[in-house]
């Protein structure tokens, strides 16, 4: 399958982000059936849970977790990498819940006089096959508006991360998301990589905590209104407490216009039934597949492009090259459907 090169830009953040760029680094290799000219990662800032929150509260840096994640899913020893700056240290230690590379990328940042410049600074040393950008420089926080008129402030009471059930749940349906302050604005190279990209993939991740955040940027989600890009939204696999309870494909996609517009022709969808034992595990926590309807999807604008993305372990999570292929035979089709015109 020659399904020609493309500069792919990839919008995101949490562990969402990281799998797709796990999966399509290895066509940034020349000789692959697909290739990518150049890979782009554009990662939400909003986290304050864990070892990024504390590091956000005490030094007013930008929160590195997501960033650190894209630097290991792009290195060449990602195995190695992955063990080093995931590393925590022990509960009693002064320096317990960091991670190590979450350290290092704050004394990077102190160093280079910069957020954007120590990634910048890591991305070289370890030579990622890539390059990786903050949405945006300034400290943003959310805001989310309920249905029932409350507000849910913060990223972490929005997702309810490290809550039981009852708390997650807490808070009713969200209705708008809102970035404070409002106005922050996009890294410059954020907005000529979406400039030039052939293909952008938005997600998969959480919607509101991951994937909104993003789109929330004015700058970004003109740029990706107005670009000629193919813009693929690939959808999470299953509900989550709190955020997406009772969502199907087409209510992800209806969030994601109705905050920031037209800026997704196709949704990747997962058509693969996950198991029993593990449908089981997921519906005692109250989490079920995403369903999806195609006549809705395809009245919303958006065509739908159904693959098998998932794999199965303790979790059920997109799987990275099952999730690349997928990518790859949906820019074969749209050159293919381009050829044809």
């Amino acid at each position: 399958m020659n399904s020609g090169p493309v500069n792919l830009v990839a919008i995101g953040g949490g562990t969402g982000l990281a799998t797709l760029l796990r999966g399509v680094k290895q066509y940034v290799t020349p000789g692959r059936s697909w290739q990518i000219d150049h890979l782009s990662a554009i990662v939400t800032v909003t986290d304050e849970g864990g070892s990024s929150g504390v590091l956000r509260k005490e030094l007013s840096m930008l929160p590195p977790g997501d960033v650190r994640n894209c630097i290991v899913a792009l290195a060449e020893e990602e195995q190695l990498l992955s063990r080093l700056f995931n590393y925590r240290f022990e509960e009693d230690s002064a320096l317990k819940g960091h991670s190590l590379g979450n350290l290092l990328i704050a004394a990077l940042t102190d160093i280079m006089g910069g957020f954007d410049q120590a990634i910048l600074a890591a991305s070289e040393v370890l030579a990622i096959r890539g390059s990786i950008y903050p949405s945006t420089l300034s400290l943003v926080t959310l805001r989310a508006i309920c249905e029932d008129g409350s507000i849910v402030l913060g990223e972490t009471a929005i997702s309810g991360e490290g809550a039981s059930r009852s708390d997650r749940i807490g808070h009713s349906r969200i209705r708008r998301l809102e970035l404070d302050p409002g106005d922050a604005e996009p890294v410059a190279e954020a907005i000529d990589a979406i400039e030039n990209a052939g293909m952008i993939v938005i997600g998969p991740g959480s919607l509101y905590t991951s994937v909104l955040p993003n789109l929330l940027i004015r700058r970004i989600a003109d740029a990706l209104r107005s670009t000629s890009a193919v813009r693929v939204y690939v959808c999470n696999v299953m509900t989550q407490p709190g955020e997406t309870d009772g969502y199907a494909a087409e209510d992800h996609l209806e969030a994601i216009l109705d905050h920031a517009g037209p800026v997704v022709d196709w949704i990747v969808v997962n058509d693969c039934t996950p198991s029993r034992s593990t449908l089981d595990a997921y519906a005692d926590q109250q989490q079920f597949p995403v369903a999806f309807d195609l006549d809705k999807i395809r009245r919303m604008g958006v065509a739908a492009f159904p693959g098998r993305i998932i794999s199965e372990g303790n979790y059920l999570r997109h799987d990275a090259n099952a999730l690349a292929e997928t990518l790859a035979r949906l820019w074969a089709h749209k050159r293919a459907l381009r050829q044809s015109d």
